[in-house]
């Protein structure tokens, strides 16, 4: 083996070393844990959500679908809420089927995006880039 090689085979160690210990460093910190407490209407809403394949259409956080809106913040935005979701539950709108749920289905459903609605803002434009990757969002459950 000349020099060279043990100097390159040296350098790559080094940077596989470096790669496993910063990658079990970031993903065994508990730095940015936020558990998520579901009730468990909320739990039935998130069920009826993932069934009824929601995410096809529609999105939460920018994730989902693109024929539908972003249900983020449905809940909180001025001329929308409860009744707002229920309604298009009912009726369907544009290309949005009518679905036949019940009245426990349309609350559990309202229950999973007010959680998601009280989880954050999307977009979010106050988030913050750190030095170590992460990103510092802002919540509205920390206000």
């Amino acid at each position: 083996m000349t020099q060279k090689t043990k100097y390159n085979f040296f350098i790559i160690t080094i940077l596989i070393t470096l790669f496993v210990v910063f990658n079990g460093l970031i993903y065994t910190s508990n730095e940015n844990e936020n558990p998520i407490k579901l009730t468990e209407q909320g739990l039935h809403g998130q069920r009826l959500w993932q069934e009824n394949n929601c995410w096809s259409c529609h999105q939460t956080y920018g994730l989902g679908g693109y024929l539908g809106p972003d249900l983020t913040n449905v809940y909180s935005a001025e001329n929308k809420g409860p009744l707002y979701i229920k309604a298009f539950l009912n009726s369907g709108v544009k290309a949005m089927p009518k679905f036949n749920f019940s009245e426990a289905e349309k609350e559990a459903l309202v229950t999973y995006l007010k959680f998601i609605d009280s989880t954050g803002y999307y977009p979010n434009y106050n988030a913050k880039f750190k030095p170590n990757g992460w990103v510092e969002l802002e919540y509205k459950n920390e206000k």
